[in-house]
């Protein structure tokens, strides 16, 4: 399987790294093909790494990640766009606006998601939403953690969510949470709301939830 992780900064990195870690051909996109990030992460990933564009990432890959800050997304998966028509596109990204400081406010909430906008956008990609309750640290390593902890998973198209489910596993998550459509993005989103208040108290991202039934 060959992937592509649109966006060349701590997330993106990270979870470029681990696909690289097993042995899955990779592309990082950036906005130029020159990217000083980018360009370092693609020496150390050596022959299974490499830097394009969002557009040539994208068309290169079976399977893209979106791993930019809220506020570039949609402009992100635009340039992308002619890449993206049938692929599945896992959604990391959050509404979170840091414009009156910390902790961020959503810029996008309650009647709408950011993830229902970016299946919007390009309706010919089949967009999942997970991950983007974790810290990248957990994303990638979730043994980090001192017990088995939970996902949650989002999407309108059950073979994508199952392709995702498979990838998430092979990184050493369970089976994700399936939360039903796209729309359910809305609760994915505003855990953020949450996230950022135990980050503030606990002085860590590396933690997630567990549900007990």
């Amino acid at each position: 399987m060959k992937y592509a992780v649109l966006g060349t900064g701590t997330v993106g990195r990270a979870l470029a790294s681990k696909l690289v870690s097993l042995g899955h051909s990779t592309w990082m996109g950036s906005r130029t093909a020159d990217s000083d990030a980018g360009l370092a992460w693609a020496a150390d990933a050596g022959a299974l790494g490499t830097l394009s564009t969002f557009s040539g990432a994208a068309n290169a890959a079976d399977i893209v990640l979106l791993a930019v800050g809220g506020q570039h997304a949609l402009a992100v998966v635009e340039a992308a766009a002619d890449g993206l028509q049938g692929k599945v596109l896992v959604d990391l990204t959050n509404p979170l606006d840091f414009s009156q400081g910390f902790p961020p406010r959503l810029s996008v909430c309650n009647d709408d998601s950011l993830g229902e906008q970016i299946q919007a956008a390009v309706p010919g990609a089949r967009v999942v939403k997970t991950l983007n309750t974790l810290s990248n640290t957990i994303m990638v390593d979730p043994g980090k953690l001192s017990e088995p902890s939970d996902l949650l998973i989002a999407g309108d198209d059950a073979e994508a969510k199952a392709v995702v489910t498979k990838m998430l596993v092979e990184w050493g998550h369970r089976p994700p949470v399936d939360l039903g459509g796209i729309d359910a993005s809305r609760g994915l989103e505003a855990w953020l709301l949450l996230w950022t208040r135990l980050y503030g108290a606990l002085g860590t991202g590396d933690f997630n939830i567990r549900i007990v039934r």
